[in-house]
């Protein structure tokens, strides 16, 4: 798992300058981690589905292996919002 510095970088930097999140400013990363919710605070992040990206990656690449074409198909994947102590209430 990757860390995502970006994000902790905007907590460290909102607290330089003199605020707090999520009470001044809500921070949200992206591609959630199990370290994410070690962070101080916890980070909400947006998790993308990486098993069912990562299924139907090998199972294309299988088929086209034993000679099927590739699909000019485009396939969705619906993220989801893991909500955390980096985001408050609207006011």
């Amino acid at each position: 798992m990757r860390v995502r510095p970006l994000a902790l970088g905007a907590v460290r930097a909102v607290r330089r300058a003199g605020l707090q999140v999520p009470d001044d400013v809500s921070i949200v990363g992206y591609d959630d981690s199990a370290l994410m919710n070690a962070t101080d605070p916890a980070l909400t992040t947006v998790r993308q589905p990486i098993e069912p990206m990562g299924r139907l990656v090998i199972e294309l690449l299988v088929a086209q292996l034993g000679g099927g074409r590739a699909s000019a198909e485009e396939y969705l994947f619906e993220p989801e919002l893991v909500v955390r102590g980096s985001t408050a209430r609207a006011r």
